[in-house]
């Protein structure tokens, strides 16, 4: 029952975004009165409806075996950058030169993106925010959990963009754009040229396959000015361990061999030519370093609090200055249900950048809450290197507590940030524990000092 339900979703989304597609606002008007009168019209020697039913049929197909004349042969070329951002609009240039012999008018472009719709086992393993709220039938048919994956994959497009007369070898640059919904990987398949029939029923298409791929970062809030307390370390290995397994330090200089070196420091090409031992020399290394620990804990699934969880650490590996410190992104997520593994990166002095920690944070998804006890004992392992921790969780209950609780006793200057519904958060409100609720995080995140 469930696959028959899976393959009427599937085949009812298709008649949807080809309908939506190739109608006119005049179209679905005479599709809707077409099918009023076809519904009115069922005794054809008592009504007339049954007649403006086949005109308006015959109209209709007319206009769609005209629409079927319309050939465009462009060549284009986009102009897309890598990122965009949730929840803001993402703009490029397209460029497209007229190939064929007779010139293009009257037509729109419009950007094309890869089939959103989610395979079988997406489908039944995800969960629509709210959906424990709908009745027994919304929840076992799955459309609006249906329509809320092909909804979250796809952008918010704009209005198709007008084209002006192209002559045959002529080129045209325009703007395109659109406001990614959600973070995560956005798919382009091509550009789509459309003009409509001469009833003005019915638009001609002309697909011109483009394949890119655009990435859009989490959403990020605005900080207050941020001091994050703790005091320089010691980094054993130096900042070449930053991101990498080994036992290196910071290469100084050469100097002459003493007695007690390790044989492994010999500079051999020196030693070749000098004709002495001669070893390379390392400095120890000290900085501040910081680990930014994000909750992923959460049996919802991408709900409002895990999106604004994420972004607000977003805002954070944004925001914090990492020219003289490392920031270590830390938290639970595999490519698989049940894959517990802790994800570690690195940013500042010579590592990963600021967008690329955005990047990480824009493939984040929840994982199972009890793997939260993962991610405390990977941070709790660097506890020696570490300066201070930002968490930001997602619930508070007895492990999150002693985690923090933990963390202070061993040295660290911790803040803790909890997103939670009002009704989750913690009574009487926790000392040291800034609550967040979805929807109100800028003003929560002013307040913090």
């Amino acid at each position: 029952m469930r696959r028959v339900l899976y393959a009427s979703l599937r085949a009812f989304s298709a008649l949807d975004h080809w309908l939506r597609e190739r109608l006119t606002p005049a179209g679905w008007l005479a599709l809707g009165a077409a099918a009023a009168a076809a519904a009115a019209g069922i005794d054809l020697n008592q009504t007339l409806t049954a007649q403006a039913f086949a005109f308006l049929a015959a109209l209709l197909a007319a206009a769609f075996v005209a629409s079927l004349t319309f050939r465009a042969r462009c060549a284009m070329r986009r102009e897309l950058p890598r990122y965009a951002t949730a929840g803001e609009r993402f703009a490029y240039r397209v460029t497209l030169t007229n190939r064929g012999t007779a010139a293009i008018a009257g037509a729109t472009l419009a950007e094309c993106f890869r089939d959103p719709r989610p395979s079988y086992a997406d489908w039944r393993q995800a969960r629509e925010p709210g959906e424990e709220r709908r009745n027994w039938f919304d929840r076992n048919a799955g459309y609006f959990r249906w329509r809320w994956l092909i909804e979250k994959r796809l952008p918010r497009l704009e209005d198709e963009s007008a084209l002006p007369v192209l002559a045959p070898g002529a080129s045209h640059s325009l703007r395109l754009g659109f406001t990614p919904r959600r973070r995560g990987r956005i798919e382009l398949a091509g550009l789509r040229i459309a003009r409509t029939d001469p009833l003005g029923l019915v638009r001609g298409l002309a697909r011109h396959d483009l394949e890119a791929q655009v990435v859009a970062l989490p959403k990020r809030y605005r900080l207050p000015a941020l001091a994050l307390p703790g005091r320089r370390k010691f980094q054993p290995g130096g900042v070449s361990l930053a991101a990498s397994v080994g036992d290196s330090e910071e290469f100084l200089a050469l100097r002459d061999y003493r007695p007690g070196d390790p044989l492994q420091r010999l500079h051999w090409k020196s030693f070749a030519r000098m004709g002495k031992p001669i070893v390379k020399e390392f400095q120890d290394e000290y900085y501040e370093r910081h680990a930014l620990a994000l909750d992923t804990g959460r049996a919802a699934g991408e709900d409002a609090a895990f999106e604004d969880a994420v972004s607000v650490a977003a805002s954070y590996a944004f925001t914090l200055d990492t020219q003289e410190c490392l920031l270590d992104l830390l938290f639970v997520g595999g490519e698989r249900a049940g894959d517990a593994a802790v994800r570690a990166y690195t940013a500042g002095r010579g590592q990963l950048r600021a967008e690329h920690m955005l990047e990480v944070l824009a493939a984040v998804r929840p994982s199972a809450p009890a793997d939260f006890t993962v991610l405390a004992h990977a941070v709790l392992a660097r506890r020696a290197s570490l300066a201070s921790v930002i968490v930001v969780l997602l619930a508070w209950d007895e492990p999150r507590r002693a985690f923090v609780a933990a963390a202070r006793r061993a040295g660290l200057e911790v803040r803790a940030l909890l997103v939670c519904d009002p009704a989750a958060a913690p009574r009487p409100p926790e000392a040291g524990l800034t609550v967040l609720h979805p929807g109100e995080i800028e003003p929560g995140l002013a307040t913090l000092r």
